[in-house]
């Protein structure tokens, strides 16, 4: 009877180890394509262009002193006429000049200091802004109104206090450009490393998209700005 046993158990066994075995080598495939996509390799790709600033913002300030109010109002005005005048014959349209009302200080009602010895009343700043589209043609302006200088137009020297802007908006229409350009310099970043280790490249594992940043090429122009973004790819490596 004992031997009847034998050829099943046999059979079993035999049945169970190839099962195991199988299992064995099936898990040690599976382990071995899990560590296969655990190997990435992270890469950078920057992507950057100039392009000319597509709006100015030019503030104009003057200055204008008297004792009477009502002559200094009236020498503004005369003046404010003569910088839009200038302006419109450089090629500015009238709505892109705003005239703002003139800052007026009277150094008699200070509250500090004597004002015996002032020998003018009346201190006023004005400030006539230019906002257009036209920037090389602002630019060109801007090395030409000194001339109003010989009509008796006071400017403020200190342009600190009345900066020129440039503005660049077309940043939409350069995006998937430049993004695609960035993608593009990190995937030979990243063929690089694979060539140099012995492998592959694979299939991207992840990808992110730095911000774009918008900044002046040098303080001599600033009306041409460097648009930049930076890319991170991560990549499979395989065998």
């Amino acid at each position: 009877m004992a031997q009847s046993f034998t050829l099943p158990a046999v059979i079993v066994g035999v049945g169970l180890f190839a099962g195991f075995f199988s299992l064995g080598s099936s898990m040690t495939s599976a382990v071995n394509e899990y560590k296969q996509y655990d190997r990435t390799v992270t890469v950078k790709g920057l992507a950057e262009r100039e392009e000319m600033a597509d709006i100015v913002i030019w503030p104009i300030q003057f200055i204008e002193t008297a004792n009477d109010l009502t002559a200094l109002y009236t020498t503004i005005e005369k003046k404010n006429e003569q910088i839009k005048a200038f302006l419109i014959n450089a090629g500015f349209k009238g709505d892109e000049i705003t005239i703002a009302a003139p800052n007026i200080i009277d150094k008699k009602a200070q509250q500090y200091g004597g004002t015996d010895d002032i020998e003018y009343r009346y201190y006023a700043t004005q400030t006539i802004t230019l906002y257009s589209e036209q920037v090389a043609l602002a630019r060109k302006a801007m090395n030409a109104i000194s001339k109003l200088g010989k009509d008796g137009i006071v400017f403020n020297p200190n342009q600190y206090d009345v900066p020129v802007e440039y503005i660049y908006n077309g940043l939409n229409a350069i995006k998937p450009a430049m993004i695609e350009d960035a993608t593009k310099k990190a995937r030979e970043v990243a063929d690089k490393f694979a060539s140099d280790s012995n492998s592959a490249l694979g299939k991207i594992k992840t990808a992110s998209q730095g911000q774009f940043s918008i900044r002046e090429r040098d303080k001599n122009n600033p009306h041409i700005k460097v648009i930049r973004v930076v890319s991170t790819v991560q990549y499979y490596l395989t065998d």
